[in-house]
């Protein structure tokens, strides 16, 4: 009997290799997909889709995303392969786009290398060290009216003293009364982020609901008072020490400098990472700490010992080493940005995977920070565990709260630095416990924040 020949294209067909099976992931509903269950408690729900692997596949009503639990699935989308991945849908939505515009934070490609060359400068570790005596003093003065047996909300404390910081090392004290309003306003801003999963979300940022206008309406009174102060600093040409005046200063390789439109982007993405974010850290550390007086009591023994009763000093940044493994553990559990977020721009392969082309990614700190095959005990608060060998044994991206790869946290030497300086000048003075009868519970918006704030007693040493 004769035999058929195999075409060409048949004969590449027949040793083509399979592709790569889609991850599983949960069912969710027919139409809305997981979006329900993710909005009844989305930290709990990231954390229980781990039970699935460490990629797993969902979906909110007709987006697909991906969740990756595995520091190696992660390294590959933040670093080896950055440039198979651009930033997620939901930095691109018209509320956030219309808060920060086109600055480092949503840019991307030849527009984002061009604006981090020219504000990298700023974050020079030389520049920022000029500003930890302005930390300390802002601190200093903020503790100087706490009385002892008050009860003060450490949330809203810490917001309105990063606020400070970040006015007088990004404009200058001279517009310090419009950065209040810029800080309300900002507060105000940021809730609907907490609802992102929600029909009504995309209504809103697609139609002009009164939460649409009203949205608008906040953008434009930040818009007012930036542009008037880069307006005011452009016509006065006084360089005034701070990173307004670097961001004004700065010029790319060909000479040219940021645009007004760009400065306005710029200075709206620093100002909400240099003042939510930290604000943030410094509260759950608080609240950590008011819970464990065994560390606590560690804490205040190494400021005695480095400082002896005097203010904290830059100088003193790498003897405060207990101080700074409590930062590390506090941005473990309690990550500010407790997920970072990636689209794929062309089909490949994760954790053994396929992944299509637009695919949703997304890496949460929250999860891969709690995870038991990286931490031992890992809801447990022990500062102790950040020894140098620990540190140096674990994968790379187990730990990640500024994020990594090519797009790292360019303020991340900024906000360490304040963090650590703070603790140690509050820390000096003064104890603090829990308020009773106040829960704390926690709005996953686009950080992580205190729903209610965190109530506290403040006492003496």
């Amino acid at each position: 009997m004769a035999t058929r020949m195999k075409s060409d294209k048949e004969l590449r067909k027949s040793v083509q290799p399979a592709r790569a099976p889609l991850p599983p992931g949960p069912e969710g509903h027919s139409i809305l997909g997981v979006m329900p269950e993710f909005n009844r408690d989305p930290l709990e729900f990231i954390k229980g889709c781990r039970d699935y692997g460490d990629v797993v596949r969902a979906r909110f009503l007709y987006v697909t995303a991906y969740f990756l639990y595995h520091p190696d699935d992660i390294e590959y989308v933040v670093s080896t392969h950055a440039k198979n991945f651009i930033k997620s849908m939901s930095l691109r939505s018209n509320f956030f786009q219309r808060l920060v515009g086109n600055g480092l934070l949503t840019s991307e490609g030849e527009v984002w290398k061009r604006q981090r060359r020219l504000v990298q400068p700023a974050f020079h570790r030389q520049r920022i060290s000029a500003y930890g005596d302005v930390m300390v003093d802002y601190a200093r003065r903020m503790i100087a009216a706490w009385r002892p047996n008050e009860v003060r909300d450490i949330h809203r404390d810490m917001m309105r003293l990063t606020l400070e910081i970040v006015v007088r090392t990004l404009f200058n004290a001279d517009v310090s009364q419009d950065a209040d309003k810029v800080g309300r306003v900002l507060s105000q801003i940021v809730k609907p982020f907490a609802s992102q999963a929600t029909i009504k979300w995309i209504l809103d940022n697609r139609l002009p609901t009164a939460a649409h206008r009203r949205f608008h309406r906040e953008a434009r009174q930040i818009d007012d008072i930036v542009y008037r102060i880069i307006a005011d600093r452009r016509a006065s040409g006084l360089d005034q020490g701070d990173l307004l005046s670097m961001l004004l200063q700065a010029h790319d390789e060909d000479g040219s400098k940021m645009t007004d439109r760009q400065l306005r982007d710029e200075v709206m993405t620093i100002f909400l990472a240099g003042h939510e974010t930290t604000a943030l850290t410094l509260s759950w550390t608080w609240y950590l700490l008011a819970q464990n007086r065994f560390v606590e009591q560690k804490f205040h023994a190494e400021l005695d010992d480095v400082l002896g009763g005097r203010p904290p000093t830059m100088d003193d940044l790498p003897r405060l080493k207990y101080t700074d493994m409590i930062v590390r553990e506090a941005m473990r559990l309690y990550p500010p940005a407790y997920g970072l977020g990636r689209e794929a721009i062309d089909e490949c392969e994760i954790g053994g995977f396929r992944v299509p082309r637009k695919t949703q990614i997304f890496m949460f700190q929250w999860a891969t920070q709690r995870d038991p095959r990286f931490f031992p005990e890992p809801e447990a608060f022990r500062p102790e565990r950040w020894t140098e060998e620990f540190s140096g044994s674990l994968p790379k991206y187990a730990y990640f709260p500024f994020g990594g790869g090519p797009r790292f946290c360019i303020g991340n030497t900024f906000a360490t630095m304040e963090i650590v300086l703070v603790l140690a000048t509050i820390g000096q003075q003064f104890t603090l416990s829990l308020a009773p009868d106040h829960p704390v519970s926690i709005l996953p918006a686009m950080s992580l924040r205190p729903k209610d704030g965190i109530r506290v007693v403040v006492e003496n040493r």
